[in-house]
């Protein structure tokens, strides 16, 4: 028998993500909307590792359906338990057909873990998503392994490591990180190192417990304003390589969206908690 306790602690659950998953599902739908428009992967964010690959246009539109699918089902009560399992699994063959790969052949090489991190940032938020909506029940493998006791602390822990590599990258490519940077702020490689600083303390301070709530809430919001600077000028109808920037755009708001879901799962705790488990 059902407990009467579930749907309301389902829906505290749900509450806690008000505003990450709907960002997430926004993000993801609008990646498979043109994956469906162009027939194409994600340019080098889904890079596939074969170079001649039969039946490119079938997984391309695959990979766009599947995630087309999964945005519009977090958006609806009735489908979202089903459609958070279907992402995770994505995001996870994501960081593990294409981007785990990488960095096993060239570890030395940060930009593969930063393609790998940047996933993986996704992947947390997916993961406190999946637990948001299916937590209190019990799951099949391989979905018990996400849904337990220790569920949410693990999203954190995989959050917070992702961010490491991702702003160790503006130290180790200065030059790229600083050409990205909006003309009309001084000093870009400043601000290429300050961001990057950001994720790194961001990270820290989750897996130290020091301040998490605030650390993951100043990350996401340094991410949705990277994304809307960096990405959204490039977005015009006389835009060389439109679709390679609104795709930018897309994966940017991703890779926000996950970080403030995993933002979202601190609410009740306070800002400046400190020493506190993860």
């Amino acid at each position: 028998m059902t407990s009467q306790k579930e749907p309301a602690l389902a829906d505290a659950r749900v509450a806690t993500l008000a505003h990450g998953y709907k960002l997430l599902a926004a993000a993801v739908l609008g990646l498979g909307i043109v994956g469906l428009i162009s027939g194409d992967f994600a340019s080098v964010w889904q890079q596939i590792p074969i170079a001649h690959l039969p039946f490119r246009s079938f997984f391309a539109y695959a990979v766009a359906a599947i995630e087309t699918a999964a945005g519009i089902g977090l958006l609806f009560r009735q489908s979202r338990a089903m459609a958070s399992r279907v992402l995770l699994v994505f995001l996870l063959l994501w960081a593990v057909l294409l981007k785990l790969p990488a960095v096993i052949v060239m570890p030395q090489v940060e930009a593969t873990w930063l393609g790998l991190a940047e996933v993986t940032v996704m992947l947390a938020g997916a993961w406190v998503v999946l637990i948001a909506f299916t937590g209190d029940r019990r799951q099949p493998l391989p979905f018990g392994l996400f849904v337990n006791a220790t569920g949410v602390r693990n999203a954190r822990i995989l959050f917070a490591l992702s961010l490491l590599p991702i702003g160790l990258s503006h130290f180790f490519y200065p030059t790229e990180t600083a050409a990205v940077v909006p003309r009309w702020l001084p000093q870009p490689v400043a601000w290429g190192y300050l961001t990057g600083a950001g994720d790194v303390l961001a990270g820290i301070a989750i897996l130290l417990g020091f301040w998490p709530r605030l650390a993951a809430a100043a990350d996401a919001a340094m991410l949705g304003i990277i994304t809307v600077l960096v990405w959204t000028p490039g977005i015009t109808p006389a835009a060389n390589g439109l679709q390679f920037q609104i795709t930018g755009f897309l994966i940017s708001a991703t890779i926000a969206a996950g970080a403030w879901t995993v933002a979202d799962s601190y609410r009740g705790r306070p800002w400046l908690a400190r020493r506190t488990l993860i």
